[in-house]
């Protein structure tokens, strides 16, 4: 099945998105994280769109989506999802169940709440939603929240280096040859753009209205009981496991994976992860 590689004009701005499978099919929405972009998802929806109509947006910033500097837009996490949420209007998306990895959290779950009789189902692979998923990784990112000084957020700048974003992909693995360091070479050469660290160091900054709206997202579960799959690398360092296995706290239902990956499972464990995510959108219909 062809991935075929669109955009939309919303707000202005050229949002890219990757597409495949047959709009009659059920619809899964890919929302990627940091530093990546939809291409995290290529090999993914070469697995799934036989069977399934896929979706993959690339955020303003991010990947081949426009990305107007941080004085000119807003780079904030409803922004993201007001602009999901218009391409998904735009394309005649209604009814669709949210991957969420990273980021993908954040801007989902402003979805989910925002339009709850929409969400068909949730995957979270290390998509964070409660506090106990958050690691020592963050600590420096809390003192920019409580102090967003100049001092403060060039420190956060090592995180947007070609070293850290190897991490990214690599820590946590229990095999690193499996990496391709394709992937985050392509991601660096986005993060590298002129002025694509102070967009990162603006979500950096935003990053910190998340935790409280954890809550509101965890109501929003116990109250919706959407059927949800957390399949999630036990190494991660950036959002632990107990974030994967906290969503079973309020999702009676819920299917929790650990897979032996770390903080990108599909670079490692993509024919697992697969499998899992296959069964599930299935039970969706049934």
């Amino acid at each position: 099945m062809s991935i075929r590689y669109r955009t939309a004009v919303v707000e202005g701005l050229n949002v890219f998105y990757r597409e495949a499978g047959d709009p009659s099919a059920p619809t899964l929405v890919l929302l990627h994280g940091f530093p990546t972009s939809s291409i995290a998802y290529q090999e993914l929806i070469a697995e799934l769109a036989g069977e399934f109509h896929l979706i993959a947006p690339d955020y303003p910033g991010f990947g081949h989506s426009s990305a107007p500097s941080a004085d000119a837009w807003d780079y904030t996490f409803d922004h993201l999802a007001d602009v999901v949420d218009q391409l998904l209007d735009s394309i005649g998306v209604q009814k669709y169940a949210i991957y969420v990895h990273d980021y993908g959290a954040p801007v989902g779950f402003r979805l989910a709440l925002r339009h709850p009789e929409r969400i068909t189902g949730i995957v979270s692979q290390n998509g964070n939603a409660y506090d106990e998923g958050l690691t020592p990784f963050w600590d420096q990112l809390r003192a920019y929240w409580a102090d967003p000084s100049k001092e403060n957020g060039d420190a956060l700048r090592a995180l947007l280096t070609r070293e850290a974003t190897q991490w990214q992909y690599t820590h946590g693995v229990p095999d690193t040859s499996l990496v391709n360091p394709d992937r985050a070479a392509f991601d660096q050469a986005l993060l590298d753009r002129p002025g694509n660290q102070e967009i990162q160091l603006a979500l950096f900054l935003d990053y910190g209205v998340n935790p409280g709206r954890y809550p509101s997202w965890q109501e929003y579960l116990r109250t919706h009981q959407p059927p949800l799959l957390a399949v999630w690398g036990r190494g991660d360092e950036i959002f632990g496991p107990d974030g994967a296995r906290a969503y079973a706290r309020d999702v009676k239902e819920a299917r929790v994976h650990l897979l032996d990956a770390g903080h990108f499972p599909l670079t490692t464990r993509l024919s697992q992860s697969a499998a899992l995510i296959r069964d599930f959108l299935h039970g969706l219909s049934d």
